[in-house]
């Protein structure tokens, strides 16, 4: 692994952290939505992250012969969580029970998600700029 290595790897993982944001963002904007029914209402989603091989065309998940080599998202799935129902009989979008759907969003499991994934950002932005001081230093050795 050279040291230019570094930059796209770190990027890839703060390419992932944003997907992460935005869908924990999503989640947070969408926790206190409605529906009459559980086909209509929100369910939670999820990045699901991937360890990239030294090829960056392979997924490595064997760890021993294949070290990471940056993050890829596969995709964004929903949280197969049961949907609450709150009995309230007076609320516009009651459905014949009088029961009122809400999304699966945890709010505390999704605040804990935003903190990690910008923590996570700010670690990859902070390898890339040791990994720019190190290559400017490596310029200076020669004078």
């Amino acid at each position: 692994m050279s040291l230019t290595d570094i930059f796209g790897i770190a990027a890839s993982g703060m390419s992932a952290q944003s997907v992460r944001m935005n869908t924990t963002s999503s989640n947070i904007a969408n926790a206190e939505t409605v529906s009459s029914s559980v086909g209509t209402t929100y369910k939670a989603r999820h990045p699901v992250f991937a360890v990239l091989d030294k090829n960056y065309e392979k997924l490595a998940f064997n760890f021993d012969h294949y070290p990471g080599q940056g993050v890829k998202v596969l995709g964004i799935v929903e949280s197969d969580t049961p949907l609450p129902k709150r009995y309230e009989p007076e609320h516009p979008m009651a459905d014949e029970q009088g029961y009122v759907t809400y999304p699966n969003v945890n709010i505390v499991e999704e605040m804990a998600n935003m903190i990690s994934a910008s923590r996570s950002f700010q670690t990859n932005a902070d390898v890339i700029d040791t990994a720019k001081q190190m290559m400017q230093r490596i310029l200076t050795l020669g004078q």
